[in-house]
Order: C-alpha cells, then structure tokens, then sequence
C-alpha cells in the first residue's frame, strides 16, 4: 500500500496520506506523494482536497533518517523531498488542505504549499524543527513568511513554537477553523464548490497570486493580459457574461472550459 496516493471522483481529486497514526515522512511517503502529485496534475481534477487518515495530519518527519548523514547525504535527502512539494505548484486547479490534530513540520510544509488551509479546532500547528536542531528542510519557512509575514515567520521557526488553529487563523495562515468532526465534510464540499467553478479562471488567479508572492506586483501586471486573454476567451466566462445578463447573477454553470 503506498503511503500516499491520488484518487478521482468526477471533476474532484483527493491526494491522500496514509501511514498513521502519526503519518511521518521518510523516503517512500515523500516520494509516494510526488507521485500523487504528479497524478493530480495530469488527471483533469478541477480541484483537489489534500487530507490525511487517522486521528493526525502528520507530526513531521521520521528523524532516524537524518541520523548518520554527510552533507553530501544530506543535499540528497533534501534534493528527495523538496520535489514532493514543488509538485503542488504545478497543479492548476484550488487546493485545499484539511487539517486535523498534530500538523508539524514536513505536515505543515505540505499545507502550506496548498492554496487554502481548513482546520479543525482542535489542531495544531508548528514548525517545529529547531527543537533537534533543524530547519525546515521543505519551504516551510519561506511559505510561512509569504503567509504571515517574516516576523511571525521567524517567531515560529527560531522558537519551534505550536500554535492553535485558531491563532494560525488570525495570521493569515488557516483559512478557516470547524468543529473536529464537521472538518472533512465542510472540507470536502468547499472543494466541490470549486470544482464546479471557472476552471481556466482560477488556473490564471493562482498564477497572479504566486507571481506577486514571488516576483513582486509589477510581475504580476505583465503576465496578466496573456493569462486574462484565455480567461475572457473561454467559454465559462462567455456564458457567464450571457447569464447574468439575461437572468441576473448566480445562475452560471461552468464547463471548465
């Protein structure tokens, strides 16, 4: 069974993580989820919910793979995981990580590499590598930054702090914190909503937003009339635009195309 596998329901994909109760990472969970990944980009979802079995997002990494490495050994465990979650940049469509109970380090860098964050109530969250002595070894510092600014940034790295849902919620970090056992189906139908919306519309947002994250404002002003060109093109919005203007808003159906 692999430790993490991709599976379509319709216009909806799933990556799922499975090795709990802890859901580690080591070397076959981070390169059963690249392989996920993969799947979600080339599988035709409209959008993908990221979540995990068992009672924990993940508690991090098994730290006995770090033991008894050079830095040469190093660089290439690093060079193993880093694909895993480059990978989610790639896919087009919404991401949504559900999070319940421990979300720590590679955990949370893969929630973080997600477009949106839903939280149970009881989670919690923390990079927390410094407690033996590391860095997050997967993006998450620089993914938090872009979320919550460098000084929470450093505030939860340096200190390897664990915080509540709800405090990541009011950095900018969790989108939205639900009961613990609401988690899954709330989750689950807010990705269904955006499954069913415009497909080429939220493929161009995606790529406005992590332009300005990573190259600035004016970068994202280039790309846009290539990328709104397609939009305005598509048939979702030419039908939008007819809708609303023969019945009105909210009566539009999308196509994804």
């Amino acid at each position: 069974m692999p430790k993490a596998a991709f599976k379509l329901n319709g216009d909806i994909g799933e990556i799922v993580i499975s090795d709990p109760p802890l859901n580690l990472f080591g070397l076959e969970l981070s390169r059963d989820l690249a392989r996920a990944t993969g799947e979600a980009v080339e599988s035709g979802a409209r959008a993908v919910l990221v979540r995990a079995q068992g009672e924990n997002f993940s508690a991090g990494a098994n730290v006995e793979m770090f033991l008894d490495r050079d830095e040469a050994g190093a660089r290439e465990l690093i060079g193993e995981f880093i694909p895993a979650i480059r990978r989610f940049a790639e896919i087009e469509v919404p991401t949504v990580a559900a999070v319940q109970g421990l979300c720590f380090a590679a955990g949370l860098e893969v929630a973080l590499a997600c477009d949106l964050i839903w939280a149970a109530q009881d989670a919690q969250l923390g990079l927390v590598e410094a407690v033996i002595g590391a860095t997050p070894f997967g993006g998450g510092t620089q993914r938090l930054a872009a979320r919550a600014g460098a000084g929470r940034a450093a505030e939860a790295t340096l200190g390897a702090r664990v915080y509540p849902a709800e405090t990541m919620r009011e950095w900018g970090v969790v989108n939205r914190v639900v009961p613990p056992g609401e988690l899954m189906d709330k989750a689950s139908a807010f990705t269904a909503r955006l499954a069913a919306g415009p497909t080429l519309a939220h493929a161009a947002t995606k790529r406005m937003i992590r332009l300005a994250v990573d190259e600035g404002v004016d970068a994202a002003d280039r790309a846009l009339p290539e990328a709104g060109a397609r939009v305005m093109a598509s048939e979702d919005l030419q039908n939008g635009a007819r809708t609303l203007i023969e019945r009105g808003p909210g009566h539009a159906t999308f196509a994804g195309r």
